[in-house]
């Protein structure tokens, strides 16, 4: 018996993923599954640029708005219930399409994740110690020296995950990136095709500047200041993010709303690049690489699997 199959659609920020899913979506019947770390959490609308409404009345969605921003989520709980709406979505005989750019969000689903990896407390507090001190720059200089690979996928000032990363490597002597390709034995029992967007470089930061503009104008500002006024942390990891930390940083007073912007659209352009990297290692990727909007190409790749 031929295998169901599902659609997962990957690519950098800015370059029209959800708007390709949607129409997908509304063209087929389809249902969509985000796989997007920051748009599970509510009141973070703007600057992870959700859905509208709107769009998700047309197009059913999920995992959008399942948490509040301090509770914790990780990738292996997304695969796990991920899966499991796989199945709900093929029984009322939809086609799934996943679409996101989180590549261990992805990678959770698809393959499950790496068997657990050590811990260690008294390592972990001595590493939040030294970090507090040193900062995360320099921990994240130290983590490039045993471990470039996973140095290159995680942003500087991703402390929780450059402090993870180092606890790993101190208690086992590996690298955390070669603990991370052990596949798990848990086979997905439907076929995905998975269809990467890229478009020339040029042209994907333009868009990304733009969008970054756009969040400015539609209120992430005020968006953040709610947060703050609901009582959650800029400390929490889930506001650890492009976008969400600029904003802090100015109602801090450090930089004018022009050199927030202006630092916004770098990260911005700097986290489009480690994501293409990763999914550029991702061997299952096809790739259309000058994505014009058209998510005829992308349909045509679905059915002729």
């Amino acid at each position: 018996m031929e295998k169901e199959k599902f659609l997962v659609i990957v690519g950098p920020t800015g370059v029209g993923k959800t708007q390709a899913a949607l129409e997908l979506a509304e063209r087929s019947g389809a249902e969509i599954l985000s796989a997007d770390s920051r748009q599970i959490y509510r009141y973070m609308d703007i600057g992870t640029a959700k859905p509208s409404p709107e769009e998700r009345k047309r197009v059913k969605h999920y995992f959008i708005d399942i948490l509040n921003p301090d509770q914790r989520y990780t990738a292996g709980d997304y695969g796990q219930q991920a899966r499991q709406q796989l199945r709900d979505v093929f029984r009322q005989n939809k086609t799934p399409i996943v679409v996101g750019g989180s590549g261990l969000y992805i990678r959770a689903l698809l393959d499950g994740l790496s068997p657990e990896l050590p811990s260690d407390s008294e390592i972990k507090n001595q590493l939040v110690a030294e970090l507090k001190i040193l900062g995360s720059i320099e921990l994240h200089r130290r983590l490039r020296e045993v471990d470039s690979r996973a140095a290159e996928r995680i942003h500087p000032h991703d402390s929780q995950r450059i402090v993870r990363a180092l606890e790993v490597f101190q208690i086992s002597g590996k690298k955390i990136s070669e603990l991370q390709k052990i596949r798990p034995q848990h086979k997905l029992k439907f076929t995905p095709l998975v269809v990467g967007l890229n478009m020339q470089r040029k042209r994907l930061y333009q868009r990304i500047e733009q969008r970054v503009e756009k969040m400015i104008e539609e209120g992430l500002v005020e968006e953040v200041k709610k947060l703050l006024a609901m009582g959650y942390s800029k400390d929490l990891n889930s506001l650890k993010t492009v976008g969400y930390r600029e904003v802090f940083a100015l109602l801090e007073g450090r930089g004018t709303l022009k050199e927030t912007v202006a630092e916004i659209k770098k990260n911005s352009r700097r986290y489009a690049k480690r994501q293409l990297t990763w999914f550029c290692n991702e061997p299952r990727v096809r790739w259309i690489e000058n994505f014009s909007g058209d998510s005829t190409a992308i349909w045509k790749l679905f059915c002729d699997l």
